[in-house]
């Protein structure tokens, strides 16, 4: 068994594939591409077509290499399908960048389907639980700067990809780490994400202008982090 969708998004179709297989009562599906628009409808299909003795499902995000907030919306869509159907699912090998929302969402990469307990109401919290809160908290602060800007990414999806093309070109690296550089350069030299994707796009062109001192200074760093 096998979903797919086309999605158009900016001009350019993303795709999400989920392979799948039944061993006696258990499914094992497999997701490929990124977790964006559309990928629930993806979940869905593959999930409606599994036959009625399945009684558990364990679903491989290994080669699933991005994700924005509709990542969220694909485990809750899985969960809502294990509580329906009375089904024990199970979603694991979460990696790089998708993983990393997942810990800024506050949830277990390793078992995300698990929500974190939180104080029962009127319970004082003890000394490492307000420790916890605290952390919480700023995990929390740092996500909605992260979504905001995979939102912004997500708007400006077509030259984000170009530039991630270039990066990937240019320093033989996987489309997560060309990624990680822009988003990391755009947070050491304060310019914009998508500013930042169209200054390495506009470099590349044979006559296109070279970005800026700060923003090279900055990609140079970001090139170091990821890829040394």
């Amino acid at each position: 068994m096998t979903s797919v969708v086309h999605t158009p998004l900016g001009g350019k179709p993303n795709t999400l594939v989920i392979d799948g297989r039944v061993e006696e009562d258990r499914a094992v599906l497999t997701a490929r591409g990124e977790l964006v628009h559309g990928c629930t409808d993806v979940l869905s299909t593959a999930l409606e077509g599994l036959p009625a003795h399945v009684r558990r499902v364990d679903l491989d995000m290994t080669d699933v290499v991005f994700m924005d907030t509709a990542g969220l919306q694909f485990l809750e869509r899985l969960g809502a399908f294990g509580r329906r159907r009375e089904v024990t699912v199970r979603s694991r090998h979460w990696n790089g960048q998708p993983r990393r929302i997942l810990e800024l969402a506050g949830l277990n990469p390793d078992a995300p389907l698990r929500h974190a307990a939180h104080p029962v109401d009127g319970e004082a919290e003890s000394p490492g639980a307000s420790a916890v809160s605290r952390e919480r908290a700023e995990q929390l602060r740092e996500l909605r700067t992260e979504v905001e800007q995979l939102k912004q990414a997500m708007a400006s999806r077509p030259v984000i990809d170009q530039a991630r093309g270039v990066l990937m070109a240019v320093h033989a690296c996987t489309s997560e780490q060309a990624w990680e550089i822009l988003r990391e350069a755009s947070q050491r030299s304060n310019i914009k994400l998508r500013a930042v994707a169209a200054a390495v796009t506009a470099g590349a062109e044979p006559d296109g202008p070279a970005p800026s001192e700060e923003l090279r200074r900055a990609l140079r760093a970001a090139v170091s982090h990821h890829l040394r």
